[in-house]
């Protein structure tokens, strides 16, 4: 019989936000990781680089690089999702997706675009600078 793996959250309310804030921002990561990811991590096929183990709880952690428009990634940073194995219990602990500031700016309140990147509320000018630097060293 196979292994499969129980779903369990540090913080599920926060968790569950950035999640739809990836649904909402970047259809191609949340489709990646509902339908692909997350079927595979609970079978026991642990994705993404191995960045921490506890040998004392027998914990294992990752980090998983979703797919990011390239762009996006240069200004805010990859999106990932983190998460911790649990090898004992059978339990995968997710804890957090990361860049964090957008993500949560961004189930706040409706993000606007510039050149077709997502820019925050609080530091539009900084975000946009990023852009237009991004682009002018493209060329």
């Amino acid at each position: 019989m196979e292994k499969n793996y129980i779903f369990e959250y540090l913080d599920e309310n926060d968790f569950r936000k950035k999640e739809r804030s990836v649904r909402k921002y970047n259809m191609l990561a949340y489709k990646k990781l509902t339908f692909e990811y997350y079927p595979e991590i609970r079978k026991g096929v642990f994705l993404g680089e191995e960045v921490g183990s506890d040998e004392k709880n027998h914990t294992v952690s990752y980090e998983l690089k979703l797919p990011t428009d390239a762009l996006f990634a240069k200004v805010h940073g990859e999106i990932r999702l983190h998460y911790t194995v649990y090898l004992d219990k059978n339990v995968i602990l997710l804890t957090n997706i990361t860049p964090e500031g957008i993500l949560d700016e961004g189930h706040r309140a409706e993000l606007s675009t510039y050149k077709g990147v997502m820019i925050s509320k609080s530091n539009p000018e900084k975000d946009m600078f990023k852009i237009n630097l991004l682009n002018r060293l493209q060329k």
